[in-house]
């Protein structure tokens, strides 16, 4: 590999976004073959997590194919496009890497990609007929996907409750699983009584082998455990209150449960150290006067131990917690349908093959 040892080449290669990393396969065979190492594949995926990126789904013509537009601490604002998939789609969740997407034009179809390698799969159909079991819309009410990394698995949940045609949801709250290693479906049912906001549905967490979703009355976190098929709930710290001037957000900050409360003139965060045991610990507190305009449309959407993503209508600004600095990341320029925090979702470039 010439004058460098072999394991700095490695940190330097780990470092690289994907698209030039795997330009460099051509350089020798040795690294033609990175990419594919398993050593390789972890240090690399180690070394992303450290940069989280926000990833937002421009609005265009209704004919026209889904793009993206990625903010990266790191290295700026650059385009994706998911044009690989030969579809319509919206984008439903993100974790680690890969995205999961619904088609547009064809109810019931998810597609889970890997929009930086653009490798994907199209997942199986479930034996469920959409528009007559699932409320309101023929969608989901909730959609979830988890990416281990570890295991180079990944799962998509889709729960909703259950309503026969013409009729009213019964309170039957059917999920649907869909595993990767099998490449099945699986289906349990439970009886439930919650509701979810946008953001909610959009904010879902993947730890500790469950999936986390916030509840639009901010009163818990609904979970599901992946390994046992088991809905649960869990509590929020007990100084949490929402209601007037207080909003709630639910974020992965390095593989632990986060939770931001955001007020007229302070942001709280929240990280739960202690899962089993439901132990929250409040890390930081920020104060919010020099955004004070801001502050009404303002959702965070990304965070790490050391910055946290927040999105406007139309801007996406990133707070580092070490300076206490806050810097403008993207502003759309043109009139903006809807705000970017509708359609803005977290991420991290990973090589996971989704097929």
């Amino acid at each position: 590999m010439g004058i460098f040892p072999d394991e700095v080449i490695l940190q330097i290669l780990a470092r690289l976004p994907v698209k030039p990393l795997f330009k460099t396969k051509t350089v020798c065979k040795l690294w033609y073959r990175l990419v594919s190492d398993k050593y390789f594949i972890k240090l690399y995926n180690e070394e992303s997590a450290k940069n989280p990126m926000v990833l937002i789904e421009t609005s265009g013509s209704p004919e026209s194919r889904s793009s993206l537009v990625c903010v990266d601490n790191l290295r700026g604002v650059s385009e994706v496009s998911l044009d690989f998939l030969k579809d319509r789609v919206k984008v439903r969740a993100s974790c680690n890497g890969l995205l999961c997407c619904s088609s547009i034009p064809d109810k019931g179809v998810y597609y889970v990609c890997n929009p930086m390698t653009r490798d994907f799969k199209l997942l199986p159909r479930c034996r469920e007929r959409p528009v007559t079991r699932f409320y309101p819309d023929g969608e989901a009410t909730l959609v979830g996907l988890a990416c281990d990394v570890s295991k180079n698995k990944f799962n998509v949940v889709l729960a909703g409750y259950h309503r026969t045609f013409g009729h009213r949801p019964d309170g039957t709250f059917i999920c649907l699983i869909f595993d990767s290693d099998s490449n099945k479906w699986k289906k349990f049912v439970s009886h439930r009584d919650d509701h979810f906001t946008h953001m909610n549905k959009n904010q879902v967490v993947f730890v500790n082998g469950a999936l986390h979703w916030l509840t639009g009355s901010c009163s818990y976190i609904l979970a599901l455990d992946l390994d046992y098929d088991v809905w649960r709930k869990i509590s929020l710290p007990d100084e949490v209150s929402y209601g007037t001037g207080n909003r709630v957000y639910l974020l992965d900050s390095d593989g632990c449960l986060s939770l931001i409360q955001i007020s007229d003139a302070w942001m709280n965060i929240w990280v739960m150290k202690d899962y089993e045991k439901e132990v929250w610990y409040m890390v930081d507190r920020v104060s919010l006067r020099c955004i004070r305009g801001l502050v009404p449309g303002i959702f965070p959407i990304a965070q790490t131990g050391e910055c946290i993503f927040l999105a406007t209508h139309k801007q996406v600004l990133v707070y580092h917690q070490k300076s206490r600095v806050w810097k403008e990341m993207y502003s759309v320029k043109n009139s903006a349908s809807l705000p970017l925090w509708f359609s803005a979702y977290a991420f991290r470039s990973t090589i996971f093959p989704s097929d």
